[in-house]
């Protein structure tokens, strides 16, 4: 293994267990954390973007540039994962099995827009 991929799995992965961490802090009740969820939340979001500089560093790559196609990607996965994520609840939480595996449906088929939006289609 490469120490930049090392490096890159290391780092992401402290990053996501604090956003997920912050996440359940701040969305549990029970926990009483709310804000101390928030600040784990945006610390693990933090980290997460310095993982991709430091990888891309390491790798020799240019930095990412953000053009209009690159915000669209970003703004069309926001949107699948949040659809994908109200489906689930739908079907979990208030226990609406079809309009939520519509809604999940929908979701998964806008994040597979996301393949020819951003390695587009060849012939």
């Amino acid at each position: 293994m490469k120490k930049s991929s090392f490096v890159a799995m290391l780092m992401g992965t402290v990053s996501g267990v604090l956003f997920a961490l912050g996440m359940c802090m701040a969305l549990i009740p029970e926990w009483g954390a709310f804000q101390p969820g928030i600040v784990f939340g945006c610390v693990g979001l933090l980290l997460g973007l310095v993982t991709v500089v430091i990888w891309r560093k390491m790798e020799h790559k240019a930095p990412v540039r953000f053009s209009a196609k690159t915000l669209l990607a970003a703004v069309v996965g926001v949107i699948g994962a949040l659809a994908l994520g109200v489906g689930m609840c739908f079907c979990m939480v208030w226990g609406k099995m079809v309009i939520g595996i519509i809604i999940g449906l929908a979701g998964i088929v806008v994040l597979l827009c996301l393949i020819p939006l951003t390695k587009g289609l060849k012939g």
